[in-house]
């Protein structure tokens, strides 16, 4: 049987401008009837005593953003106010961290927790007990951090992470594009994605025989797809100037893609940051949601 999604990792330390990542956020909460955790990280421990305190009016959190004495506390006390307007604003019902699970079946909710600035450790721990963990784009964002979470996340979690567009999609999950090369990593991106790929309207398989390493190949994986119900045809393309993650992005586009799945840093992270790579410019370009899988 396949695993369901029910818990959503949701780490929001990074850019205030949250629209795109909230977006995507209630797009999978209503499609699997999820949980949203979701986790601000503060720089220090006084953001974590201006945040902690639950059933804040409006009004208060505008003060407090007025009289913060630091932009990172500026920063996390907006990301606070976005969440409490988003869920309310589509009637999410909001339950502690304490109490999650504990009434299993009744619809979407969300929870909000915080962390301070030593506790990415937990962060990650956290991410091996969810579903997924969703982040907002790197694109957009000015803040190290959250390049920090999502490679912590991505290396040391063992489950799927996803990576929203740097604007709101009109759709996601509906054309799903999956990039495969043969590696552990792509297999893994493979079964993560199942529970898209099986609400999906159209799956591709995208392969590049420079992209391709020793493993299964693209007909064994439309093969193992449809033992699972799915429906999906293969396409080889061509890297664009020599650069394969460009022609990875070119070929999602053509397909229409609105959805990415992928293993992620078959070469070692640092060979990529130096020499460039098709996890690094996924990361870099895509204008699309990602799963991406190590």
């Amino acid at each position: 049987m396949l695993i369901d999604i029910k818990n959503i990792l949701l780490p929001l330390n990074g850019s205030g401008d949250l629209e795109a990542v909230m977006s995507v956020a209630l797009d999978f909460a209503h499609r699997f009837d999820a949980h949203l955790s979701a986790v601000v990280v503060g720089s220090d421990p006084s953001e974590v005593a201006t945040l902690a305190g639950e059933g804040i009016s409006a009004g208060m959190v505008n003060e407090m953003i007025d009289t913060a004495t630091t932009e990172a506390q500026r920063r996390a006390i907006a990301i606070r106010k976005a969440f409490d307007a988003f869920i309310h604003a589509h009637g999410i019902r909001r339950v502690e961290p304490s109490k999650i699970g504990s009434s299993a079946g009744d619809g979407v909710s969300a929870s909000l927790d915080v962390l301070n600035g030593t506790e990415h450790d937990s962060l990650t721990w956290r991410s091996r007990l969810a579903d997924m963990t969703l982040v907002p784009n790197l694109a957009q964002d000015g803040d190290p951090r959250a390049s920090e979470t999502l490679h912590a996340i991505l290396f040391d979690s063992g489950r799927p992470l996803v990576i929203a567009p740097p604007a709101p999609p009109k759709t996601v999950g509906k054309r799903i594009a999956i990039a495969w090369n043969g590696t552990p990593e792509a297999s893994l991106a493979l079964r993560c994605i199942l529970p898209w790929a099986h609400k999906a309207e159209a799956v591709q398989v995208l392969t590049c025989q420079d992209y391709q390493r020793r493993g299964p190949g693209a007909d064994e994986i439309v093969t193992y797809l449809r033992m699972h119900g799915i429906s999906a045809t293969a396409r080889e393309f061509e890297a664009v100037n020599r650069d394969i993650g460009a022609g990875l992005l070119k070929a999602a586009t053509e397909f229409n893609a609105d959805m990415l799945g992928m293993g992620a840093y078959s070469h070692s992270r640092l060979r990529q940051m130096i020499l460039g790579g098709v996890t690094r410019h996924i990361l870099e370009q895509a204008q699309l949601t990602v799963l991406m899988s190590r």
